[in-house]
């Protein structure tokens, strides 16, 4: 359920694969299943269009989506559990357009050949979901975070570190600022084909919520010189996560 740690991993730092400006159309699906902390499953189905464009330094993204979540209306997405003001029991399915995310980033210049590669980002939550239909919290977000990676022996090895601002919000009392820190590896594995993991961890994103640890393994297929295919598979191990997770992304670069 972690749409921005699912992003990192499908799309490593900049500053260690941009070579000239690029630009990436991506159109990915994303399903989610659990009690995310709660008494009762709840069911996500997320549909992220994107836009990336990557410089020599410079890089910025926008993302939008499709959103249905069906459950008693406890579970918001990057989130988990929360508490509404008023509380729900009767299983529905909700669904609209999710939040606009808009993210900057920047790519330091490594200051020796052994140094990591380092990239800078901020993300930006623009509150598009509609709240009353707990599809999202009706609040600007901010995401800070710094993204290092490094090759070693043809392993790609890259680890991020970040931290969530929400906004504050009646409709969902009890939301916290919370850190995050994700550690991963790829590796090509032929021409065309790539593959990797990266394991995920979580604050607890509110007061009444817990920590979550998740892993997420994926392969990318290089379809031709501008066409790749990623998929991704998830597994949570704490009570705040999902049961499972898949994700498939079509991407389109010129």
């Amino acid at each position: 359920m972690r749409f921005a740690a699912l992003l990192w991993a499908l799309f490593l730092p900049a500053a260690a694969y941009a070579q000239q400006p690029e630009h990436r159309l991506n159109l990915g699906a994303y399903f989610a299943e659990g009690r995310f902390n709660g008494h009762s499953d709840t069911t996500i189905r997320y549909l992220p269009v994107g836009y990336q464009w990557q410089g020599e330094r410079w890089g910025f993204q926008l993302l939008t989506a499709g959103l249905s979540v069906t459950g008693v209306g406890n579970v918001l997405v990057n989130i988990g559990e929360v508490t509404r003001a008023v509380a729900g029991s009767e299983v529905t399915t909700e669904a609209g357009f999710g939040d606009t995310i808009a993210g900057v980033s920047y790519a330091l210049a490594p200051f020796a050949d052994w140094a990591p590669f380092v990239d800078l980002r901020l993300d930006v939550k623009l509150p598009t979901a509609d709240e009353n239909r707990s599809l999202g919290t009706g609040k600007l977000d901010f995401n800070l975070q710094v993204d290092l990676s490094q090759i070693y022996g043809g392993t790609t090895w890259f680890v991020s570190l970040g931290r969530n601002f929400r906004g504050r919000t009646d409709l969902f009392p009890g939301l916290n600022d919370n850190s995050f820190a994700q550690l991963g590896f790829a590796r090509q594995l032929s021409e065309r084909t790539s593959a990797g993991a990266f394991y995920d961890y979580r604050e607890a994103p509110a007061v009444f919520a817990r920590e979550t640890h998740e892993i997420y393994p994926y392969v990318s297929f290089q379809l031709s010189s501008r066409w790749s295919l990623t998929a991704l598979v998830g597994r949570g191990f704490t009570e705040g996560s999902a049961d499972y997770a898949l994700q498939g992304q079509l991407s389109y670069a010129w």
